[in-house]
């Protein structure tokens, strides 16, 4: 799986998204080695992809303030497959991609190429 690194620096991937009536849409993901589920998706596009909440899980943030997070189900094209992710509804402009989809793959960002490599 190929990818970007955009004028910010970030590292994004593609993916296709599967709704609940079985439409697919592309998107942008930031590749986020801080964040330790699978994906991160703002309320606005839960919404826009008609995703139904699954639970919702207690998390830590990063300056250690405890939250509750509302999760939705999804599926997603991984690798040639599909495959249910929990994703966290969040308020943030891009998607985030976690190391909970990035376990067993090998990535590889290189920066002066601005490309990305995904195995």
């Amino acid at each position: 799986m190929n990818g970007r690194v955009d004028e910010a620096g970030r590292a994004l991937l593609t993916l296709t998204i599967h709704t609940p009536d079985q439409s697919a849409r592309k998107l942008d993901v930031w590749v986020d080695t801080a964040f330790d589920g699978e994906l991160v998706v703002s309320r606005h596009i839960i919404q826009e992809l008609g995703l139904a909440q699954s639970a919702a899980v207690e998390a830590t943030l990063a300056d250690g303030t405890k939250v509750v997070l509302e999760t939705f189900a999804c599926v997603l094209e991984w690798f040639e497959a599909r495959q249910t992710v929990e994703v966290v509804a969040n308020e943030g402009r891009l998607p985030l991609l976690g190391i909970g989809l990035l376990k067993d793959r090998k990535l590889t960002v290189d920066y002066r190429l601005r490309t990305l490599e995904l195995n």
